[in-house]
């Protein structure tokens, strides 16, 4: 009998998940009743968070906040402060236009959920009555409410990717600290219970891979239900 797929396994138990008690806890934006003010009191890193991260003492307690290119420790960071500088969280109605952000929430009050990699930044591009407009790293453009709050500069760390990891055994440990799926294995490479392409004697050319839309799930592999197959003619 065949063994489930790898994409039928993952996320069925524990081993495909993150683990959450490495982790220092979640950075993101103060609650509205909270204290607006604090100092940064440490630079720290994260396992489940590719940027540095802040930890801001206020006068409550300490909070985690997604580090910005250019503040240190010892410096001030507000909320819903007027002044724009790297570090301080503002509605987006008083972000000027063409500045740097990052953090950005969805909806007013989740705490941030777009451009929070390292390296990664979006422009507010224009304000209309609609909403305002901003430019993502990927470079399309989405307009969120005009309460939503967001952080001034760039998120620190860009240069991560720019390190060579020299061996596999550091790629292994990178990817396994977030729990990703690696490394990938194509399923001709695999066992015959593994996968249906696997085993020794398919490392033929010419073997079929599409796959009827009415297959089962475990032989769903391949294209699937293709309209054509070959090069277009």
């Amino acid at each position: 009998m065949g063994k489930r797929l790898i994409q039928q396994r993952r996320g069925k138990g524990s081993i495909y998940k993150a683990l959450k008690h490495n982790s220092k806890g979640s950075a993101k934006h103060a609650k509205v009743n909270q204290e607006e003010a604090g100092v940064v009191a440490d630079i720290v890193t994260n396992k489940l968070h590719s940027a540095p991260l802040l930890v801001v003492k206020y006068s409550d307690g300490e909070r985690l906040m997604i580090a910005p290119e250019g503040v240190r420790i010892g410096d001030l960071v507000e909320s819903n402060s007027e002044e724009i500088k790297p570090g301080n969280t503002l509605s987006l109605n008083d972000i000027p236009e063409g500045t740097l952000i990052y953090n950005i929430e969805n909806s007013f009050g989740d705490g941030g959920k777009f451009v929070r990699a390292s390296g990664n930044f979006a422009k507010v591009l224009q304000k209309t009555t609609s909403g305002i407009t901003v430019v993502l790293p990927s470079k399309a453009t989405k307009v969120f409410k005009g309460n939503c709050r967001a952080t001034v500069g760039v998120v620190a760390g860009g240069g991560r990717t720019e390190k060579p990891l020299m061996k596999a055994g550091n790629k292994y440990k990178l990817m396994k600290a977030k729990h990703k799926l690696y490394p990938r294995v194509c399923g001709i490479s695999m066992n015959s219970v593994d996968h249906p392409f696997g085993g020794k004697c398919n490392h033929i050319k010419g073997r079929p891979t599409q796959c009827s839309r009415h297959a089962p799930k475990g032989r769903k592999v391949g294209k699937i239900a293709p309209k054509r197959t070959g090069m277009k003619r």
